[in-house]
């Protein structure tokens, strides 16, 4: 090692040459450092959004792939669109202890920014790019709870809405500086502003929807319905567990100081064993509740862990992190059980860790954060729930009757990718055997 440092530093120090040369401003290294840090992990969260579309497609039966490939894609597509023409400014715009922001195309100026003498923490855009990867993360929780039965025009319809108006007026409250920040509501990366809302957003569509065909016996008891790949879900969640680094880590909106390097190392430790403590109890658990490990739970576990810790990974000891991750895997097992017993089809788990474990993990950072206050975390979650539930369930509402949501029976028996897409996802000698009709009458 003594004998290859020095020829390094001599070459860094050969490379920064012109850089000093030219009047290299030491003063805007925090911007750049900032930025150049928003953007790597903005691009670990987009990145996410091939997790969610591998956890997906492996969950569904293999008939239906395609429609969550092209689903999965087109969300995050428009929840962009969407963030640039009203959501951004809708989040941000919003004035101390506001209610909303104006609703107008986003523009940024960052000469203006430096003009104003105030010095900017980060370029614009790298902001802006790491808020909308968020927004599309909240809309993905949605598409794997609805898989297989509804129609994809009416679902893109209702991501708009999400993307553009719910959203954006939840974490303007929250993040950007509105009335329940000024209450004292904690919220750290989105426990609640992105996983719940989505949750919320996905059980108002599955109540509307109802469960798929053949999901639910006579007597209510629930039917093992196949999936396409357990390695296809099990890539998934390591791509959204990898990912989760820029998600928390991120969130800390800066990397220029002592500081904020201790905190980021804290934030990213702590992810990590959140998400191992609500592996090693879902597998536990899953083994005593039904006599063997469930595959799917247990995965479904490293993410109750990670959405539990998200609301607050700085604060907790690693060992702290990891209680608090087995505690959102307990609460995806009991939520998961209680929308079977009330015949609610979330084909991936969807409800049960983004809703139940953001629940939990943003009452648990009242605890483990000394600025928070259990009341106030108590209420903002029972007023977010509310105004999701209550805005979803309209604009699913809405959406049914002027465009319909369902496949119909035909149509999902046949699956979503032949019936909406017109191809299928795998050829058929590698996928099981679909009931029997002709080719011209599964095109028809």
């Amino acid at each position: 090692m003594k004998t290859i440092l020095p020829p390094a530093f001599a070459a860094g120090a050969v490379l920064l040459a012109p850089a000093r040369a030219a009047g290299f401003d030491a003063a805007a290294a925090p911007f750049i450092l900032n930025s150049l840090f928003l953007l790597i992990c903005g691009a670990l969260v987009m990145f996410m959004a091939a997790g969610f579309t591998m956890l997906e497609a492996g969950s569904v039966r293999a008939r239906s792939v395609v429609s969550i490939i092209i689903k999965n894609i087109t969300l995050y597509s428009i929840a962009g669109l969407m963030f640039y023409l009203v959501g951004y400014n809708l989040l941000f715009g919003v004035a101390e202890g506001g209610l909303a922001g104006v609703p107008v195309i986003w523009a940024p100026d960052d000469a203006a920014a430096f003009a104003s003498g105030d010095e900017p923490a980060f370029a614009q855009n790298a902001f802006w790019f790491f808020q909308m990867v968020f927004v599309a993360t909240a809309a993905s929780v949605v598409s794997g709870c609805l898989a297989e039965r509804i129609r994809l025009w009416p679902f893109l319809v209702f991501v708009a809405v999400l993307s553009g108006a719910i959203y954006p007026l939840v974490g303007s409250w929250i993040w950007g500086g509105g009335w329940l920040a000024a209450l004292g509501f904690q919220d750290f990366a989105g426990s609640t502003v992105v996983h719940s809302v989505g949750g919320w957003a996905a059980l108002a569509g599955a109540l509307l929807l109802g469960p798929r065909r053949g999901r639910f016996g006579a007597a209510g008891r629930r039917q093992a319905m196949p999936y396409a790949s357990a390695p296809q879900v099990a890539i998934g969640v390591f791509i959204l567990w990898f990912g989760w680094f820029g998600f928390n880590g991120g969130s800390q909106l800066s990397f220029s100081s002592v500081e904020d390097a201790i905190a980021v190392s804290a934030i990213m430790a702590n992810t990590n064993a959140a998400a191992a403590g609500g592996v090693l109890t879902t597998l536990i658990l899953s083994r005593i509740i039904g006599g063997r490990p469930d595959i799917l739970l247990t995965l479904n576990g490293a993410l109750a862990g990670l959405v539990a810790i998200t609301a607050e990974p700085a604060a907790p000891s690693i060992g702290a992190a990891m209680l608090i991750g087995s505690g959102g895997g307990m609460v995806m097992v009991a939520v998961t059980r209680m929308l079977e017993r009330f015949r609610i089809d979330d084909v991936v788990g969807a409800v049960p860790v983004h809703l139940g474990a953001g629940v939990y993990g943003t009452l648990a950072a009242g605890v483990t954060n000394d600025d928070a206050n259990m009341l106030t975390q108590v209420f903002g979650i029972v007023v977010i729930g509310a105004f999701v539930f209550g805005a979803s369930l309209l604009a699913w509402a809405v959406i049914r009757a002027v465009l319909g949501l369902r496949l119909n029976s035909i149509a999902e028996d046949l699956g979503a990718d032949l019936s909406e897409m017109g191809v299928r996802a795998y050829h058929f000698e590698f996928t099981a055997a679909s009931p029997t009709r002709s080719v011209q009458e599964e095109h028809a």
